[in-house]
């Protein structure tokens, strides 16, 4: 057997074994009919409590995955896990003539060495804030099973690490005490319990063990509801397996148990599927949960795809790295511009962006993350009129960056400053609000805006140019604040071509 055919049977195995877990990458296609359901949506469409208008209103958020693999950070004794491991977080399953010896034991036991000496929640907190964080997913359980808080449901948690206190409890106690609300991350699927499995139950044996995991997963995250009821709500993964699928009834009740337990709170779409499969959506289209949860290191293309559903983005810095990485050469990893484009492309269809960081094992960020968190800091600083509490602007895509309006005040964060300096804005005819006044949010001052109807032949607009100072230097994207008001008069119409 030759070594393509070799590495096409091992890359196909490995595809099985690690399913992607966002599907869409495009507006979702509605059913044709409808269907008679029992575990739809348990949630209102479009929620207006005081918790989902929070919700709508963070703008950029930090996600946060720590756990036993960021002691071997993608690597183990010099050799790469790339290749052989889905992701840094996922080096558990790693698999191919790479993984060392009996791995899966060897990683079972890391927990005996867990101990973050420089750990402190308090400085983790005060970073996000810094960087204008409104919100932070943390990860709780990870898919190898092991408890960030001293679960009493399992020994696999960090009460036995020489760490031993409780770090779920640290984190939401230093976030709160910045006033970032906090959402805990909880993986479903767990590799090393042995009543998990990922087919669907069918033997009376295979049916009484999954009951027992089904019953215990109640029990933790009731048991996290208890321990911190200041969170806003969960973040859900590891819900693609057949055996989860299948139990439809008891996810149904078990998010209506957690939604009695904590009025308020914030599940995704992710959680749990209909009586038929669907997942995300169910078989009549409704949304499965408070939002869309889907859009994992990626972006909709277009308002539209989103049919006026609440949504944030996940985002890493390396490709697919989520938990702690040693080594990031090689690889393109995303630069400040690079993130500030994706958040204000998130916050302009009225989403929120969350920004991941993998802490190594002794509780240090990576030096790169580090630095992309000052400098987002620095530029939200001047610049958070724009996002926060900011919504989507139902104007023609600009060439020149993103819109977001709040108050009366239209927003231009402009990334492609044009050679001429002007900027047009295209306003439809019978706009009864235009630009009147332009100003820069990183100076104040003052911006030219003049009218320019240049006549295009059957054009629903007409254009605002705003001058930019010539002198204006700036590494960085910069706002435009554009103050709108009554336009002074209506475009004459002068004739229209005859074809």
């Amino acid at each position: 057997m030759n070594k393509r055919l070799l590495c096409a049977i091992f890359l196909l195995i490995f595809a099985m074994q690690f399913p992607v877990s966002a599907q869409w990458t495009g507006r979702k296609e509605k059913p044709t009919g409808q269907k008679e359901l029992r575990y739809g949506p348990i949630t209102e469409a479009h929620r207006t409590d005081e918790a989902m208008e929070r919700f709508r209103n963070y703008g950029l958020g930090q996600f946060i995955h720590w756990g036993l693999y960021a002691i071997p950070g993608n690597e183990w004794e010099g050799v790469s896990a790339r290749g052989g491991a889905a992701a840094s977080e996922w080096i558990r399953s790693w698999r191919g003539p790479t993984a060392p010896k009996n791995w899966a034991t060897t990683y079972n036991n890391l927990y005996k060495q867990f101990n973050p000496t420089d750990f402190d929640a308090k400085r983790w907190a005060k970073q996000a804030k810094a960087m204008g964080a409104k919100y932070v997913i943390f990860t709780t359980k990870h898919h190898d099973g092991f408890a960030m808080w001293p679960s009493k449901y399992t020994d696999y948690n960090i009460s036995q690490t020489p760490y031993k206190k409780d770090i779920v409890k640290e984190i939401v106690d230093a976030y709160d005490a910045e006033g970032i609300d906090v959402f805990l991350y909880f993986s479903i699927l767990e590799w090393n319990n042995p009543n998990y499995m990922s087919a669907e139950p069918k033997t009376a044996e295979e049916k009484e063990r999954f009951a027992k995991f089904l019953a215990y997963t109640r029990n933790q995250l009731l048991e996290q509801l208890e321990n911190y009821p200041s969170i806003k709500g969960f973040w859900f993964d590891g819900t693609w397996d057949r055996s989860w699928v299948q139990a439809a009834e008891f996810t149904y009740n078990l998010e209506k148990e957690l939604r009695t337990k904590h009025p308020g709170l914030i599940i995704g779409s992710r959680f749990r599927n209909d009586e038929y499969g669907k997942r995300h959506f169910d078989s009549n289209g409704r949304l499965l949960g408070d939002y869309e949860q889907g859009w994992e290191r990626k972006l909709p293309a277009d308002y539209s795809w989103l049919d006026g559903n609440d949504w944030d983005a996940v985002m890493t810095i390396p490709p697919n790295g989520w938990g702690y990485m040693k080594d990031w050469s090689g690889l393109y990893c995303k630069d400040t511009d690079d993130i500030l484009d994706m958040l204000m492309q998130c916050v302009s269809m009225n989403g929120n962006f969350v920004l991941n960081f993998g802490p190594d094992g002794l509780g240090n960020m990576h030096p790169q993350e580090d630095k992309i968190a000052a400098e987002i800091g620095q530029w939200l600083a001047v610049n958070r009129e724009a996002i926060y509490g900011a919504k989507h602007a139902d104007l023609p895509v600009s060439k020149f960056g993103y819109y977001t309006q709040k108050q009366g005040n239209l927003y231009l964060t402009v990334f492609n400053r044009p050679v001429n300096n002007r900027i047009r804005i295209a306003i439809q005819k019978n706009a009864a609000a235009v630009p009147v006044r332009a100003q820069l949010l990183m100076n104040g001052s003052t911006l030219p805006v003049h009218h320019a109807d240049i006549g295009l032949d059957l054009d629903k607009n007409t254009y605002y140019d705003i001058q930019l100072p010539a002198a204006l230097e700036t590494d960085r994207p910069f706002v435009i604040k554009m103050i709108m008001g009554v336009p002074n008069k209506k475009a004459d119409k002068l004739m229209d071509a005859k074809t």
